[in-house]
């Protein structure tokens, strides 16, 4: 017998748990769900909620240079961020922090939080929120902001819709 074997339709590792096939999702570099959340902010989703049995989203951000979300605070969801490429500044509570390519930062659900691309070239940067289903969110905003400056009115309804809170602008620079 050798280290993994194909079985049915489950895929066998030593000391692994059976998965179905069907649960599998295997996607190329530039494949997923591409999305919005504003101008210079594309995003690509590689797993949703709906992938995931509402457990969490996996997505690649591409940050804007000196570009970032405004302060807010998610209700339920908590979101982690590694940062690919860039150096950004991160606000987590009354906390700031400075990641580096690499660095990681936790973000717990019910705690303010924002971060700022500080380099003048886009950042990338892998997000998780748990639980899944944050795709929806940006689904609903990446039209409202794509042209420019959305009503803010719209935005901080939508904000709510999905249990998060819009308390803010982006960070500064400085």
């Amino acid at each position: 017998m050798t280290s993994s074997q194909i079985l049915g339709s489950h895929f066998i590792t030593p000391n692994a748990i059976a998965m179905p096939a069907s649960k599998i999702k295997m996607l190329a570099p530039n494949e997923g769900l591409k999305l919005q959340s504003g101008p210079g902010r594309d995003l690509l989703f590689k797993v949703t909620g709906d992938d995931t049995g509402g457990a969490f989203d996996y997505f690649i951000v591409d940050v804007a240079p000196l570009g970032g979300p405004p302060l807010h605070v998610h209700h339920k969801q908590e979101e982690a961020i590694h940062i690919l490429k860039g150096r950004l500044k991160v606000r987590v509570g009354d906390e700031i922090f400075y990641c580096e390519e690499g660095g990681f930062v936790m973000m717990p659900s019910q705690v303010p939080h924002t971060f700022l691309n500080l380099t003048p070239e886009v950042a990338k940067v892998i997000v998780v929120y748990t639980p899944g289903g944050g795709h929806r969110f940006y689904e609903e905003l990446g039209p409202l902001t794509r042209n420019g400056k959305p009503d803010p009115k719209e935005v901080a309804a939508l904000f709510t819709k999905y249990d998060m809170t819009l308390l803010g602008p982006p960070l500064s620079h400085d």
